[in-house]
């Protein structure tokens, strides 16, 4: 396949090749009053052609602000300067092939490159940048979005490969992680304080490597995954990258205590399943007076054969392609009697990158706003085509689309100043309006996102697509935490 049968470095997918700062940008409607902050999203972004089969996972990290004070807008651009990224510069040209590729042999410490595309949270006063692989997280300046450095306050965190979704518990200041690689013990816990010291760090052992995408908090108990999508060891020991869906094994659920070591992990089995991203968690006490962790999230629809029954060899294939089918899930698991409840939410609106109301992360929440998901045009040509509100309590979901034209990011909550209530604000993202050809912010009532946009703000530069976003309040600005 040649470059330009590649869909994921054209139109709004293709990387741009500068850094800008705009001020005094034209907005469509008004820019609440109330709305003061930054919004952060971050996202593959190439920037030296490499040899061999591009993955729109490859690109270089690039975090894309847009910060709102007092009714004006400003957005800026830059690069995550990482280890790799600088190397390459240096060099003038690509050092790393892509994730469809042989990873590098003669680095060990780095056979695929770190390019810290995934995700980006706001801890200890700055911007943490982190990989979907796992790898070195890197800090950056909230204001300018250079990269500052690295995230190791601790020895024991050097060549950690920390996952990008990792949590920051908002009510605390914590920045809580876990790591997994090919090495025993294959996971690790850990967390960072509000001052960026390291207080606790404990190995998870699991029976291989792993590949978890996601973990979800409470108050008490932190809750890590382990499903049965994971390597074929044949193949990973003659150092090929092949993975395969154990259909007959169940998925698994760590439960362990916020400061707790490997002694009081308590794991629960539960229906096989694989899935990105957790919406929320909490905890919660049934009828007959026992705890309850109660965890929401988005998990593949599995494809299933003509006679009803789980087709494994597809599986892998759909993250690889880039096929999204999801459904919206629970699971309880019970910590008097140990065994774990399941049920299903919503398999009606296809949906993923849930966002909550992120003070409420770790405690009960009734909406979930989701990005809706439409059908690949192409093969790894995914579609981002609108948002959705889920309301766990009456079990309705509302959802928006601008049309075939338009392409989504997630769109993280972003609280209103002085906010009352759960839903109490509005939702803001990045958006690529096709009809136009032009990058724009959209800005939506978060208690009612069917009504579209309130506010538009206009881009002078294309935005590309990506992934992970968060907001940053101006309180939590002043703060740092």
């Amino acid at each position: 396949m040649g470059i330009n049968d590649v869909p994921v470095l054209h139109g709004g997918y293709g990387p741009i090749d500068h850094e800008v700062i705009c001020d005094d940008l034209q907005v469509i409607g008004e820019i609440p009053a109330d709305l003061n902050g930054l919004y952060v999203r971050n996202g593959p972004n190439r920037r030296f052609e490499a040899e061999g089969r591009y993955h729109w996972f490859d690109g270089d990290g690039m975090l894309h602000s847009v910060r709102f004070e007092r009714g004006r807008v400003q957005y800026r651009n830059r690069w995550v300067m990482t280890d790799s990224l600088k190397e390459e510069i240096a060099a003038g040209h690509a050092l790393w092939k892509g994730v469809k590729e042989p990873p590098r042999r003669d680095r060990p410490e780095m056979p695929l490159k770190n390019t810290s595309n995934t995700d980006v949270k706001f801890h200890n006063g700055k911007l943490v940048s982190m990989w979907y692989l796992g790898g070195t997280v890197y800090q950056c300046d909230a204001g300018t979005l250079d990269t500052l450095g690295k995230l190791e306050p601790d020895p024991r965190l050097a060549g950690l490969p920390v996952s990008a979704h990792s949590r920051v518990d908002e009510r605390t200041g914590e920045f809580l992680f876990f790591a997994y690689g090919k090495e025993h013990p294959y996971m690790h816990y850990g967390v960072i304080g509000a001052d960026g010291a390291l207080k606790h760090l404990t190995p998870v052992e699991l029976p291989g490597p792993r590949l978890p995408h996601d973990m979800a908090i409470t108050p008490n108990y932190s809750i890590l995954h382990d499903f049965p999508l994971f390597y074929d060891m044949d193949a990973l020991s003659a150092g090929r990258h092949k993975l395969e869906f154990h259909h007959t094994l169940p998925s698994r659920f760590a439960v362990v205590p916020r400061y707790g070591d490997a002694s009081q992990i308590r794991w629960f089995e539960a229906e096989p399943a694989y899935m990105y991203h957790v919406s929320n968690a909490w905890e919660e006490v049934n009828a007959r007076g026992e705890t309850e962790i109660v965890m929401t999230g988005t998990p593949f629809r599995l494809p299933r054969d003509r006679d009803g029954y789980i087709d494994a060899a597809r599986v892998p294939r759909m993250p690889a392609s880039l096929e999204h089918d999801f459904l919206f899930y629970e699971w309880r698991f019970n910590l008097a009697t140990g065994q774990t409840r399941e049920r299903l939410l919503d398999d009606i609106v296809n949906s993923e990158f849930p966002v909550i109301n992120s003070w409420m992360q770790g405690h009960r929440t009734r909406y979930s706003w989701n990005v809706l998901m439409g059908r690949n045009r192409m093969p790894e040509e995914p579609r981002f085509c609108g948002l959705t509100r889920f309301d766990l309590q009456t079990g309705s979901v509302q959802a928006y689309s601008g049309g075939v034209d338009f392409w989504y990011s997630e769109a993280p909550f972003a609280p209103r100043d002085n906010w009352k209530e759960e839903d109490d604000g509005y939702l803001v993202g990045f958006v690529w309006n096709g009809r136009d050809e032009r990058s724009e912010v959209h800005v939506f009532d978060a208690r009612d996102v069917g009504q579209g946009p309130i506010a538009r703000v206009l881009l002078p530069q294309r935005v590309p697509h990506g992934f992970h976003a968060t907001w940053v309040s101006q309180a939590r600005l002043d703060s740092g935490r």
